[in-house]
Formats: C-alpha cells, structure tokens, sequence
C-alpha cells in the first residue's frame, strides 16, 4: 500500500504502547506524523476508545478522519496494508508463538510497568512531574502541582486493579527479574527472540522495557546492574528502521528456537498463563476476585475484561491453526506450562 498522506501516530512518549507503535512504524518505514496526545498540535478525530496509541488514517482529500486504538490490532491492519519488513513469521506455528510472546509483553510485563512507576517513592515522584508535560510544556507552577496530584491520586488508586499490591509485589519484581536474565542469556547469542529478525514478540517486549529500564528509576537501577546488554537492546529497538532485511528471511526455524526463547516460554506458562486462565474462569464465574498460585505464591487481583478477550482472540488463532501446525506449536509448548491455555 502506499498513500500520499503519511499515518499519524498520536501519543506520549511515557507510553510504552505508544513506543511500542512508533518502533513497529520505524522499523517497518511507514510515513507517519507524530504528535503528542492531547497537547495543542492535537487536533485529530476522537478514537473509539480514549486510551493511546492512535493511529490516526486520512481520506483520499487527506482528510485525517479515521481514528484507530489498541496495539496488536493495528500491528496486524499494518500488516494487510505494507508488504516491506513484515513483522509476522511465514512459518503459521512460529507466528503463532510470536502471537502469544507478544501478547505476555502486553498484558503481563505490563504489570512490572505499571506496579514499578505506582509503588515507589522516586518512580512515582518522576512520573507525575513528566507525564503531564507532553500535553503542555508550557504549565504553570500551580497548573504543574495540581497535575502532579491528579495523575499520583488516580494511578496509585488503580495500583490494585492491575494486580500491583503489596502482596503480589515479590512476585511482580522476580518475574522482571527473570525476565532480564533470560534476555541477557538470548543476546548473548541472538539479536531477537525469533533469531535474527524482529517480529511482534519484540515489540510487544520493547514497549513496557522502554519504560522499565530507560525511565522509570527503580527499575532502571536493577537493568543497569543486572542486565546492560538489555539496555542496549532496548535502545536499538526503538528505530531499527536501519536493520536489514531480506525478503521473508531471518526468523528460526521452529525446530532450532533459540534455548532461551524457549525458556522465555516456560516463564510465560508459569507466570502470564496461569493468570489468564484464572482470569477467564473469574470472568466466566462473575467473582469479584482472580486467584491463582504463581511460583509458588498466591495471586491475587480483580478480574480483567480485556484480558478475558486478550485469551479468547489466542485461543481463536490456535484453533485456525491447521492439524498440523496445531501439533508443532503443542509440540513446543509440551512441558512450559503454557498448555493451560489451550485445554
């Protein structure tokens, strides 16, 4: 596809979704204008839904009218509209594990995010003095104050609803920790978690470690002693408009998974996938409560209605799945804990 009107991509540069988007539009060299959500030069159509990213696209005037949310979706209408520098395997059973490791960056990593920036004195500090200044450098003092209590009062108090507690918080940090540490042992030998050729999964990783550690203090401190070479990862990750790019090349084959891709997934099923399945079944139950044991630890939230459909659109790509290639991704995920998923 091409377009003589560039995409608009509308956000804020503490987003890690936002971040997530103009990494795949870098990489990908799709035109677009970006503009900071909600500031002045923000004169875009309302989105279906008030949260960022928005992929804002024009008419045939170059109108900009059509005003679209939500980060997988708009990777995937991305992807039926370029052809160049696809983020998507040609191989249905790794795009499908790609799928799934994109999804535990988005709606578990996530939570390291969000409980990290929330929990702490100096994180939550920063973050209520920058954020608001993406919408107006120009605030005052009084405006700056009053920003500052309304955007720490409000994440604070949703803390819990993302699972952020003080009672999930050991389980929380390990599992950033662990985290770091299988990346750390991946780019000791490969440049992404398919090999040598991005895909979803990386973004969908990238957007919450660009927060983690490149801006929020606690975390970052953690990275910097623990895992530097993710740190860098991380900053090549958010242009790679320059990484080379050979027709449909440069993704594993499904037989020669990386070890530490494959270990990734084990902390993906002992971690992401039995809380989505005690989600859904909270759900499915109407509780008021999501209980599940992860690493040997009681989880605790409330049930979460995205995540509910974040499962149910997984489980629906795996059903599409050919015999096949049903029994390759089993084949891999035998033994992860990822199972669970799919029962």
């Amino acid at each position: 596809m091409t377009t003589a009107h560039p995409l608009v991509l509308a956000g804020a540069y503490g987003s890690p979704y936002t971040l997530k988007m103009r990494a795949v539009l870098r990489y990908r060299r799709i035109p677009f204008r970006w503009v900071l959500r909600g500031s002045r030069w923000d004169d875009l159509p309302a989105p279906p839904v008030a949260i960022i990213p928005v992929i804002v696209y024009s008419d045939a005037d170059g109108a900009y009218t059509e005003a679209t949310v939500d980060s997988s979706p708009q990777i995937m209408r991305l992807e039926t509209e370029y052809t160049d520098r696809s983020l998507v395997p040609t191989d249905p059973a790794v795009a499908f594990l790609d799928a799934l490791i994109e999804d535990y960056g988005d709606e578990w990593v996530t939570k390291m995010m969000y409980h990290y920036r929330w929990a702490y004195a100096a994180d939550i500090d920063k973050a209520a003095r920058l954020l608001p200044l993406a919408q107006n450098l120009q605030m005052t003092s009084d405006q700056a104050q009053q920003s500052y209590e309304f955007i720490s009062t409000r994440q604070i108090g949703r803390r819990a609803l993302v699972g952020s507690t003080d009672e999930n918080a050991p389980l929380i940090e390990s599992s950033y920790e662990r985290l770091l540490d299988l990346l750390t042992e991946l780019l000791s030998q490969h440049e992404f978690l398919l090999g040598d050729r991005p895909a979803r999964g990386d973004l969908g990783i990238f957007g919450q470690l660009s927060q983690l550690v490149k801006w929020d203090p606690t975390p970052m401190a953690v990275a910097a002693t623990r895992a530097p070479k993710v740190i860098n990862w991380v900053d090549r990750v958010d242009d790679l408009s320059w990484w080379p790019v050979d027709d449909d090349s440069g993704w594993t084959a499904l037989d020669e998974l990386p070890s530490a891709t494959t270990g990734l997934l084990r902390e993906i099923g002992a971690t992401y996938a039995p809380f989505m399945v005690a989600n859904a079944a909270a759900l499915g139950a109407d509780a008021t409560e999501v209980v599940c044991e992860i690493e040997g630890g009681t989880y605790r939230q409330a049930p979460f209605k995205y995540q509910g459909k974040c499962l149910e659109w997984l489980r629906a790509d795996y059903a599409a799945l050919s015999p096949h290639d049903r029994a390759r991704v089993d084949g891999v995920l035998a033994g992860t804990g990822c199972e669970v998923l799919f029962e």
